[in-house]
């Protein structure tokens, strides 16, 4: 093709260019990031699993109708599953004693072997001088009811406020009494601090999180009223101040995605146990590295999910014991990627599934369990 220059700009490539954008979709067909999201033509192995190897415990679930929930319906589920326990993290939904008591009577008269209760606390008054030897002492008092142990919720450290407006931090002196207590008692504290960190840079096209702070925009964080860091630094100076409390750090404690620093974290502080509640993506995305990791700290690391959907659990399954590729997450806000198995071995995944679960809760029933 012979070309003249106009403006130092080939007629050809002019030509050329209106005539591939005219072969092109019209810019009204054109989806955006949110809606492309082609299904892939890899043809691979599929390997799907719906129920686990081993029986598992369930170290983060929610149920919050407990007291009143048919639970005989929620063991078929968890029988289908291979569920061995499920750990109710939601003990006093509202802060409610009635809903406690509710839940571990219902647990109680049903099938007392498959489920733990965990309590909650309230910071409501922490400004008074009495709170941290009160709330102790509801904490003794709902572990001798029955309850295996205590949740945190993430408003520790970002939402919850004094009587002066100020943020508590996670390590806030004023609740020491109550982690104190829960070591003198045994049972462990399952503490989820923060959220992703993601949540608190900026939203645009270089977070990775965008697409959920889409769909959930309440989750973006302001970094000038507190940091991801000062939260993550407030929890590890409390696991240092209190060692002879055992605390879960929930959710891989965010940093699934730096997997060393989270390795550093647990050798830094031997009272300190991880679980995958709601990261498994973070997992399924590195599935060597993860695989490495986890064959180092098996000795350290929980199952635990979060939501319940049972069906969900399947991708649990197929990620912790497959080596299938390229496929789908079950909930694209939490991983604009594929997922890898990473094809664990059998002593790892019965440390994961409800070994490391019987060291931490004794009084489980050791019979729902292989006589290793």
């Amino acid at each position: 093709m012979n070309c003249r220059l106009y403006s130092s700009v080939p007629v050809c490539l002019v030509v050329a260019s209106i005539a591939c954008r005219a072969k092109g979709p019209l810019a009204s067909e054109t989806p955006t990031v949110i809606d492309y999201d082609p299904p892939s033509t890899l043809v691979v192995p599929q390997t799907l699993v719906t129920r686990a190897k081993y029986p598992f415990v369930d170290v983060h679930s929610h149920q919050w109708q407990m007291p009143t929930q048919d639970l005989d319906l929620l063991v078929e589920d968890m029988d289908a599953l291979n569920m061995a326990v499920m750990v109710n993290l939601s003990g006093r939904v509202d802060d409610s004693q009635d809903f406690l008591n509710g839940a571990l009577a219902n647990v109680e008269r049903t099938r007392p072997e498959r489920f733990l209760v965990f309590t909650n606390i309230s910071f409501d008054g922490i400004d008074d001088p009495n709170w941290g030897s009160r709330t102790a002492r509801q904490v003794v008092d709902d572990v001798a009811a029955g309850a295996a142990g205590l949740k945190i919720y993430k408003s520790l450290g970002m939402s919850v406020t004094d009587a002066s407006g100020r943020r508590v931090p996670v390590d806030d002196p004023r609740i020491d009494p109550v982690w104190r207590r829960c070591g003198e008692l045994g049972v462990p504290v399952l503490i989820h601090s923060g959220d992703p960190a993601q949540f608190w840079q900026p939203w645009d096209g270089q977070n990775e999180r965008w697409f959920e702070l889409y769909q959930k925009p309440g989750r973006k964080q302001d970094p000038d009223e507190f940091t991801w860091e000062e939260v993550i630094a407030e929890q590890a100076r409390l696991f240092e101040r209190h060692p002879g409390t055992t605390f879960i750090n929930a959710h891989l404690g965010w940093m699934g995605n730096d997997l060393e620093r989270l390795g550093g974290l647990l050798e830094d502080y031997p009272n300190v146990y991880t679980e995958i509640g709601a990261v498994l993506a973070e997992l399924g995305r590195q599935p060597r590295f993860a695989r490495a990791w986890l064959e180092r700290y098996q000795d350290r690391v929980l199952f635990g999910k979060d939501a319940w959907t049972p069906e969900e659990y399947h991708v649990y399954f197929r990620v912790l014991e497959t080596d299938d590729e390229y496929f789908d997450y079950y909930r694209r806000r939490h991983a604009f990627w594929k997922m890898y198995g990473l094809n664990l071995g059998d002593e790892v995944l019965r440390k994961l599934y409800y070994k490391n679960a019987l060291r931490l809760f004794p009084q489980l029933d050791r019979s729902l369990f292989p006589a290793d």
